[in-house]
């Protein structure tokens, strides 16, 4: 996956959400608004590029304000060889149709730790991707993820990272 396309589809996924539905509103185009926090674990492994494949468990919870129509997440994983990374970002989310089924994107800066194990080029890299799933009626959510990591060609190596997951969502409140 280029670098970049699951950003660059949560932007123009949301601005034109925000355009059609919250520029209208009195708390204007990117105003506060509540949604429902949750913390999701999931697990999976590291696919495809340079990279061998290993395990990575990842913790990720999601803030309970967005702003217009982007949401607001931090993470963090943690692969079976001890690289880390931990990030804060956006998300843009929308059912499929009136279904219990969705579609979420995030785009998340952030810090990789690679504890002499897989180097991606340095410290800052970018973590963006997909996930499609089914909410319960109580909330919860099942989906598969898939998320591709890089330094978006900041330092002079960007082998890049894919993974992919499975996650559980639990609302909190």
């Amino acid at each position: 996956m280029a670098n970049g396309t699951f950003a660059v589809l949560m932007l123009i996924g949301g601005l034109t959400d925000m355009g059609m539905n919250y520029c209208g509103t009195a708390d204007g185009c990117l105003g506060p608004n509540e949604t429902r926090p949750r913390v999701a674990f999931s697990a999976g492994t590291w696919v495809d590029r340079e990279a061998e494949a290993k395990g990575e468990a990842y913790l990720r919870y999601d803030l309970g304000r967005k702003f217009g129509p982007f949401g607001q997440t931090m993470g963090l994983s943690v692969s079976q060889d001890g690289e880390g990374w931990v990030g804060y970002g956006a998300t843009y989310g929308t059912n499929i149709g009136y279904s219990p089924f969705y579609a979420e994107l995030h785009a998340m800066p952030g810090l990789y730790f690679n504890n002499d194990g897989f180097d991606l080029g340095g410290p800052i890299e970018f973590r963006s991707g997909i996930e499609l799933g089914y909410e319960t009626s109580r909330g919860w959510r099942v989906g598969l993820s898939y998320d591709h990591r890089s330094n978006w060609d900041i330092y002079d190596e960007n082998p890049g990272l894919e993974t992919v997951q499975l996650r559980v969502s639990i609302p909190t409140r």
